[in-house]
Parts: C-alpha cells; sequence; structure tokens
C-alpha cells in the first residue's frame, strides 16, 4: 500500500487541531512491562515520549535513550510509540509484555525544502480522502480555507468584475495638484461609463500583487502569482497538504507580530519532502504524538500556538494596517496567560470533539491503520463554522419603556466570546444594529432622538438590505482611498487611510440609546436586530454578490 495514504490532514489556514488530552509523564520502573531504549542513527536520545499508543501517559527516555512501562497487560499485543520534537514518531507493533530490551528507532525529517514536490489534493484516489475519515474531510470541505482561491468575492475584486465576467475599465489617472503636481494620480471612475467595482488588476495592471501569498500560499512559495492561474490541489487554496508541512512561522522576536513586508507563506518555513528518500519519503506535522505512520507523521507543537495563524490573519498595505485578527488577539486577555481567560484561535475556531453530523469523531483515518481516540483529542477542521460562530461572538441586551413622554430604547453589546474585534479582518465587513419602533397597526414610530445608520448601509428608500436613515448603529473600521477621498475604501490595495474604527474588541462593550414619539392610543412594539453584513451594500450591488446579512441577534418587545 502506498505511504500516501496514510496522511493525517488537519487544516488550516485559521486551524491547527490542538495535541490530544494532556498527557502526564510517569516514572519509569524496572521489571515487569515493556522497557527498552530509543536511539537514531547517532546513538540513544534522551527525552522521548513513549507510551503504548493512543494512552494519555507516557515515559520519557533518559540519558541512555532508555525507557520503562509499567502496568501493560500481559500477552495482549501493543504498540508502543515514540515522539521527539525534530524526529518522525516512531512505532513498534505487536508488543507483549513481559518485554525487555525493545529498540525503537528515530528519525529526524528533513530540514530542507524539496520545491518539485507535488501537492496532495484533499479528495480524489490518491488524496487525503483515500485514507481519512469521510466527516472529517467533509468538514475541511465546508471551510472557507479550502475555498480561498475559488471565493467569487474574492476573485472578482481582484480581477475587477462582476459575478457575470463583465469588467471595469482601467483606472484613470490624472496630474496631482500642489506638492504632488508632478505625479499621476488615480481617479474616481467615470460616472457616465459602465462600472463593476474596483479590482486590483484595474489598479496594478503590470504585477500580480501579494494576494497568492494567503490565499494560494502552496503555489506561492516561488513568488507571486495570479490567483486565477491555479491548478490542481492549489485550486482548493488553504489545503490540508500544505497546511501540514509548515513547520514554522517567524514572527518579531520585540513586538511577536508578523514583519510588515512578509506576508502569509513569505513568514513560514515549509518542508516539502523529498519523496525518493527511503527513509523520508513523506512529512505531515499533525498533532498527535502516536501517529499511525512512522517515516512520514509527526507531531509539531506549534500547531497548538494562536502565531500559526499570524501571516495570514495580519496585513499593512502601503503604511495602513488593513487587516489584524492576530493582533487584536495579541492585545486581548486571550494571549495572557496570567488573566484566567487565555484561550488560543484553536481552542475557538477548531474545538474538541470533531462534531460532524451530530456525531463526534474518534478515528482520523478508520481502517487504513487509525486508532480509536478520545474524542478530546481530534478536533473540528471547519474552522469558520458559518453562521454558528458569528451568532455566538458576542452577547446584545435590550430595554424599552416609556419615559417623560417618549419611547426610550437602549441597547448594550458585549463582546465576550470573542478574542478579536468584532467584526474582524477585511474592512468590507460591519455589524448593523437596527432599532425600529412601531404601533399597533404597524406603522413606524418618529424617531426624536439617538443615531441612524449611514447612508453607506443603503440609501434606496424601500429595497431590501438599504438601511441608510434609519435608526440605528453601524460598528466597523472605514478607511479612506487617499487620492480619490472615496468613503468607505473596499480597494484597501490602494492608499487608504484611517477614517474610524468603532469595531468591538475583546470584552468590550457599547452602550446606545434611541427615543421615539409614542403612540397616541395603544402600546407599541420595539424590534432591535444586529445584523453581520459581508461588505457594503453598494459594492455588493457593483458585483452582483448575493450574500444574505447574517442575523446575530434579535429582540422584541411590546411596550405598554
Amino acid at each position: 500500500m502506498s505511504k500516501r495514504l496514510f496522511l493525517v490532514p488537519v487544516l488550516l489556514l485559521i486551524f491547527l487541531a490542538l495535541p490530544g488530552p494532556g498527557g502526564r509523564e510517569t516514572g519509569a520502573a524496572p521489571g515487569g512491562g515493556i522497557s527498552g531504549t530509543v536511539s537514531d542513527g547517532r546513538g540513544p536520545v534522551a527525552g522521548v515520549r513513549v507510551r503504548i499508543q493512543g494512552a494519555k501517559d507516557f515515559v520519557v527516555s533518559d540519558a541512555a535513550g532508555g525507557f520503562a512501562i509499567r502496568d501493560v497487560p500481559a500477552g495482549k499485543p501493543v504498540r508502543v510509540s515514540a515522539w521527539k520534537d525534530g524526529w518522525y514518531c516512531a512505532l513498534a507493533r505487536d508488543v507483549k509484555a513481559p518485554r525487555e530490551g525493545l529498540r525503537i528507532r528515530m528519525i529526524r525529517y528533513q530540514i530542507n525544502d524539496n520545491a518539485k514536490y507535488e501537492w496532495i489534493p484533499p479528495v480524489g484516489k490518491d488524496g487525503c480522502s483515500s485514507c481519512h475519515n469521510a466527516s472529517l474531510i467533509a468538514m475541511s470541505l465546508e471551510d472557507a480555507h479550502l475555498k480561498s482561491a475559488v471565493n467569487p468575492r474574492f476573485l472578482t475584486m481582484y480581477a475587477g468584475t462582476d459575478t457575470k465576467g463583465n469588467k471595469s475599465p482601467p483606472t484613470r489617472y490624472a496630474p496631482g495638484t500642489g506638492a504632488w503636481n508632478t505625479s499621476l494620480l488615480p481617479q474616481r471612475p467615470d460616472p457616465a461609463g459602465p462600472y463593476y467595482g474596483p479590482g486590483f488588476v484595474q489598479d496594478f495592471p503590470d504585477t500580480a500583487g501579494n494576494c497568492s501569498a494567503c490565499h494560494v500560499p502552496g503555489t506561492s512559495l516561488s513568488g507571486n502569482i495570479d490567483p486565477r492561474s491555479v491548478r490542481g490541489a492549489d485550486r482548493y487554496g488553504v489545503h490540508c497538504d500544505f497546511c501540514h508541512k509548515v513547520a514554522d512561522v517567524h514572527l518579531d522576536p520585540v513586538t511577536r507580530m508578523p514583519f510588515r513586508d512578509v506576508p502569509g507563506v513569505r513568514a513560514m518555513s515549509v518542508r516539502r519532502p523529498f519523496t525518493n528518500d527511503p527513509d523520508r519519503p513523506q512529512l505531515f506535522f499533525g498533532t498527535f504524538e502516536d501517529d499511525n505512520v512512522p517515516e512520514e507523521d509527526t507531531n509539531l507543537p506549534l500547531l497548538k500556538e494562536s502565531r500559526y495563524c499570524a501571516p495570514c490573519h495580519f496585513g499593512v498595505f502601503w503604511d495602513t494596517v488593513v487587516y489584524n485578527s492576530y493582533g487584536e488577539w495579541l492585545k486581548s486577555p486571550y494571549a495572557d496567560p496570567k488573566s484566567g481567560r487565555a484561550k488560543t484561535c484553536q481552542e475557538c475556531h477548531m474545538p474538541s470533539p470533531a462534531i460532524h453530523k451530530g456525531k463526534a469523531l474518534t478515528n482520523v483515518a478508520p481502517g487504513k491503520g487509525g486508532i480509536d481516540r478520545d474524542p478530546d483529542a481530534i478536533h473540528s477542521h471547519n474552522m469558520t463554522v458559518g453562521p454558528e460562530i458569528l451568532r455566538n461572538s458576542l452577547s446584545m441586551s435590550a430595554a424599552a419603556r416609556r419615559k417623560d413622554g417618549r419611547l426610550a430604547v437602549t441597547v448594550e453589546l458585549h463582546n465576550d466570546r470573542t478574542g478579536h474585534h468584532v467584526p474582524t479582518d477585511t474592512p468590507l465587513r460591519h455589524l448593523i444594529l437596527l432599532v425600529e419602533a412601531r404601533d399597533r397597526r404597524g406603522k413606524p414610530l418618529r424617531q426624536v432622538d439617538g443615531a441612524v445608520l449611514p447612508e453607506w448601509c443603503g440609501q434606496a428608500k424601500g429595497r431590501q438590505g438599504h438601511y441608510g436613515g434609519r435608526p440605528g448603529k453601524a460598528y466597523a473600521k472605514l478607511l479612506k482611498e487617499r487620492w480619490t477621498e472615496v468613503v468607505p475604501a473596499s480597494a484597501y490595495w490602494k492608499h487608504t487611510d484611517l477614517v474610524s474604527d468603532n469595531r468591538l474588541a475583546a470584552f468590550a462593550r457599547d452602550a446606545s440609546s434611541f427615543a421615539f414619539n409614542p403612540p397616541s392610543k395603544g402600546r407599541a412594539t420595539v424590534t432591535v436586530t444586529l445584523l453581520y453584513r459581508r461588505a457594503f451594500i453598494g459594492l455588493m450591488e457593483q458585483k452582483g454578490w448575493d450574500v444574505p446579512d447574517i442575523v446575530m441577534a434579535r429582540w422584541s418587545r411590546a411596550v405598554n
């Protein structure tokens, strides 16, 4: 059987599964059980964690490579697993206690990268699905990381088209004024011509840009590419095989943040194997210390650290920080072990046990060498989890009453469940808090105090999803194009400046008040709705994106 069939993916790009539930070191004991030594080509290896495969407890080899596992049932064949950071997992099969002198061979994985390696796709005859639990693969395919190269919003923004392929004209340029009178500066689109929204290609036709460094990292190791040109496994964007070959992430040791000019895969060390190496034909970094395939699989402690996510969740364009969910987490109590609230990205986005269609996964490769494990050792591979994770990201409370001849409404939002700002990353995303008050016949009551939603929430009266001017509040990071002064800026690859940012940071609260003229007769009904919108409605209509708002919370009360 091809060793490729033993691929143990755990997905990414935000992702990473944690090691199995915390094992504890047990003391080595002479006599009884199973004892022996672990060594590599250079001699004994100290500090190796040795255990019965599937067990939480382990022993650690001494300076001479020796180990002893006590309390192993006599006569029953077991697998003895060994692992140390920098080495492949090792496995001795069909070992029966009592047993002395067991020798386990450790092999270091390679430190070089093979640029000629061909990525393994998630599905297909020789793909991850040929070995792995169907539910694990299904979860991965549902995740946005495996759609990052074909996401229609990403591609139409890159190409400057709508979803039907209509293309915006090239960006117009004109001489600047004042200090910029010798420069050609970008102009707003011609209002008389057809326009299908901004596009990177329209602004920078002579370069591929660095979008592929995060959206298609596997094919961008040798340089930036046009994401529309990808083939093979890279059509899945941030795919399983890529994620499981990231050996390290390089951050600024002082700020603990990515370097500004090193986006995505540029900040990663990737280890594509040399498949003709008899001792190292494959390499998959995973989260089990006792994996099934020696000389292919190994545990990587980095996979349980938030910094794994950092390179693709921090982005600076020109001199403006555009998206920064990793930095937001780093400044929050979730990143502070002393806060009592510490939690990694993986703990929220790759929780365990992994539940798919109501059932917890217990074996990642049934019938292909996998063993049944504690469900807490296997983590979800759908990191974005769809609307559910958004609806659980914060809390909303509201109240309404008659006071001083008015109908008074108060609303509070509390980011009590999320380790970064809500919303986060791309500044196209925003929240809309919509407050409605109606009389007993359903007629809107006149607002006499409080904020109204801005024009960019939609100005067409009566059109679905257009809420501009209505009672409420929007939460967004607003950018302005420096030269055209377009606000809110969608083409954030241009020079932009920060206008405002009222998103909710971790554990932040925001309260707002509204007042309406109460009805002369009967009771009033107040409804408060919190919506998550993936992009500004004007941009969505230009592009033809059919992306419904997500209702994050709703509250309604009758007030006498």
